[in-house]
């Protein structure tokens, strides 16, 4: 890969793993009686507050870039975060992670249907051959996964929602800088939530808030994964193009499947290890640049 993309590339690997260890951060805020909509609502506040102070100008940039941005607050963090903690409440977590780790290839799918970029042999290869790896990482070597249509096809809806943010972004970036571009997907992604709370109030505890694990695990979301995290996926996508960037979301499982052991204390059987493998060698294929074949010069 060429030396002034190496930083971006390495920026994508520390933002996917810091987003692999929101699954853990999430799950400890759930145990703690924290719904899923609710621990939204706080992360996305957070960040949208910090990055309003630090940023105050452009507050409107026109119709339809606003559009357009409307778009991406929805698919990158509204209906993105509620339809795949949704679908944990119908299927099994281990359907979710697979069916959501599907976003890179529906986004070089969709990036092919609306001719946004073409992606070659290699690519397709090395996404299906990490997607292989994931299915081995969330199958863990417990042999099977059940179906449940409900819930497979919300996880489904927030691939393809991600997917969607991935190009609609990389549009946005060649006009915009990252931290408007963040604080705009913040704001309209906590607009579009409260059309949520309009059929169901809000419940939080103001007792819970109180506990040091829960805010710190909210401060962690809020700030890192969120504010951090999606400011410095702007950068990338910007830098590397939406389908590149995509392939390193397949390393998430991996993370997810470290940290949950660290700190979860979630076995760990040979074939996750065997998809780990998998997953690091379908990105580096998808991601590292192709080797060009010299021209031999035919005989005079």
């Amino acid at each position: 890969m060429p030396r002034s993309n190496a930083l971006f590339h390495l920026l994508a690997v520390v933002t996917v793993a810091i987003w692999g260890t929101t699954f853990v951060s999430t799950k400890v805020l759930l145990l703690h009686g924290l719904p899923p909509a609710e621990i939204f609502l706080l992360r996305f506040v957070q960040a949208y507050v910090c990055l309003a102070l630090l940023y105050r100008r452009r507050w409107f940039v026109g119709w339809r870039d606003e559009g357009l941005m409307l778009v991406a607050g929805m698919t990158g963090g509204s209906l993105y975060f509620l339809t795949e903690n949704t679908a944990l409440e119908y299927t099994l977590a281990g359907n979710v992670s697979l069916v959501v780790a599907t976003a890179p290839l529906l986004t070089a799918l969709l990036a092919s249907l609306t001719r946004a970029s073409r992606s070659g042999v290699r690519l397709w290869g090395a996404s299906v051959l990490a997607l292989a790896g994931v299915t081995l990482v969330v199958m863990n070597g417990q042999g099977h996964l059940a179906f449940h249509l409900a819930g497979d096809m919300l996880a489904l809806s927030a691939a393809f929602s991600w997917a969607i943010y991935q190009l609609v972004t990389k549009r946005l970036c060649d006009r915009y800088g990252a931290t408007l571009l963040t604080r705009k997907v913040f704001g309209y992604g906590l607009l579009t939530i409260l059309v949520y709370f309009l059929f169901r109030p809000v419940d939080i505890d103001p007792t819970l808030l109180a506990r040091p694990v829960v805010w710190g695990n909210l401060l962690f979301l809020g700030l890192v994964a969120s504010m951090g995290c999606y400011w410095l996926w702007s950068k990338v996508i910007e830098r590397l193009g939406a389908i590149t960037s995509a392939n390193y979301i397949y390393l998430n499982p991996v993370t997810t499947l470290a940290f949950s052991y660290l700190f979860l204390g979630e076995p760990v059987s040979a074939y996750a290890i065997f998809g780990a493998v998998c997953i690091i060698t379908g990105v580096y294929l998808a991601v590292s640049p192709e080797r060009q074949r010299p021209l031999r010069r035919k005989p005079r």
